[in-house]
């Protein structure tokens, strides 16, 4: 199934008005959404390294118990 199979005639003076018309409907807010998007992804990464931490220090922790 092709992505843009409902516009089959899309090339790049379309999709290059499209945008434009996009950044004149939404350009008064694209800058707090773009900055909302980077502090959102910016606590996702400090949440996965939280993670990662917690499993490492379970993974080490779980060596130093076992005896080999």
């Amino acid at each position: 199934m092709l992505p843009f199979a409902f516009l089959p005639n899309l090339g790049t003076p379309e999709l290059l008005i499209v945008g434009v018309v996009a950044l004149l409907i939404f350009g008064n807010r694209l800058p707090s959404v773009m900055r909302s998007l980077g502090k959102s992804v910016t606590e996702f990464k400090k949440g996965i390294s939280g993670i990662e931490d917690e499993v490492d220090q379970a993974v080490t922790a779980d060596k130093r118990s076992k005896p080999e």
